[in-house]
């Protein structure tokens, strides 16, 4: 590997089994004005300073609000987007700065899962046409054929083989998931980056995706980074959860331990939104108990301009002066439950 890691890959950096190392990964866009004479005058601080590690046949979920930079990371790990600064080591391969022509045949080992499955699909061409585009662009000969070995990927993903020179139009939002599924499965990735791959669907097709990929991780030892910002679905298929707040890692644990001792308090706040059955429940003592609902005051701010030291304390009921000042080192508080935070919840100095 290479030379040890800050944050929270700098405990699992001699792992073996490591297919993706992150560390300091930043990315900045810049803000311009002017028509003839361009100039800078500020910074969108998207993502700064992440490190994480990901495991091979694991599932990494990411987290947060809207504008948090899960997606912009996501698109940095796959190199849809040139990061400003870090590093992202992929199978033992620095792949952080290669040019469009070297990251070419990786192509085959990094692979994504778009949001929208209407919009990342040419309407213009048949499902065969799109399933069958890796092998075409990678120059992959096939054994059986690309109709056949398209046919045996849309069946794999649950979709009938005979619609094979049918439009996308024609198939439900879920059936065009699928279909990007199976184009994503067609070179046999090592890792597959899911960017929202269930939020565009009905509640009631999300759980068949999900169970599908789950079903397709099992079967052909994939590994998953998915980004959502829907923690029911992280919680049924995330190995571990790394939780992000205005371009920051702030909790990065896994995912019972997570969602059992959530230890900052922006994740205390993002669980305590999550809708139960029974917000109700019982004490050890038998007594009914209603579940306390943690309520931010104020906006998330801008990424133009983030609060200084902790990005959180603006609306953090725990701040005090030191998070305005200091900012809070990423630590393992537990085995393998890592927080950016002054003052952490659910620990003994907290109770």
């Amino acid at each position: 590997m290479t030379a040890p890691l800050s944050g929270p890959t700098q405990a699992q950096a001699p792992s073996a089994d490591a297919l993706v190392t992150v560390s300091g990964l930043t990315k900045h866009f810049p803000v311009t004005r002017g028509i003839i004479f361009r100039h800078q005058v500020g910074l969108v601080r998207a993502v700064d300073d992440v490190s994480f590690e990901v495991t091979r046949g694991e599932t990494l979920g990411i987290v947060g609000e809207s504008g948090c930079g899960k997606t912009t990371t996501a698109r940095m790990l796959v190199r849809l987007i040139e990061p400003t600064a870090g590093k992202i080591i992929f199978d033992g391969r620095d792949i952080t700065h290669l040019s469009a022509g070297a990251m070419r045949p990786l192509r085959r080992e990094v692979q994504m899962i778009f949001q929208d499955p209407y919009s990342s699909l040419n309407p213009r061409h048949t499902v065969g046409t799109i399933v069958g585009a890796p092998w075409r662009l990678q120059k992959v000969k096939t054994e059986k054929g690309t109709k056949q070995s398209v046919q045996e990927l849309l069946e794999l993903v649950g979709l009938n083989p005979e619609h094979y020179n049918r439009y996308p139009h024609e198939f439900s939002g879920g059936q065009r998931q699928r279909i990007g599924i199976a184009r994503t499965l067609a070179l046999r990735p090592k890792l597959i980056v899911a960017d929202e791959p269930v939020s565009a669907l009905d509640v009631s097709i999300q759980a068949q995706v999900i169970n599908l990929m789950d079903d397709l991780q099992a079967e052909l030892g994939l590994t998953y980074v998915i980004i959502a910002h829907d923690l029911s679905v992280i919680r049924h298929v995330a190995d571990r959860v790394a939780v992000m707040y205005l371009g920051n890692l702030v909790e990065l644990a896994g995912s019972a331990d997570l969602y059992a001792r959530p230890r900052h308090p922006y994740t205390v706040a993002l669980m305590s939104a999550v809708p139960l059955p029974e917000p109700v429940q019982r004490t050890p003592d038998g007594h009914r108990q209603r579940r306390e609902r943690v309520r931010l005051t104020g906006d998330v701010p801008s990424p133009l301009n983030p609060p200084p030291a902790c990005r959180f304390h603006t609306r953090c009921w725990k701040a005090q002066e030191v998070c305005r000042t200091v900012p809070p080192p990423l630590e393992e508080l537990a085995p393998g439950h890592w927080v950016a935070c002054h003052f952490p919840e659910n620990t003994a100095a907290a109770s």
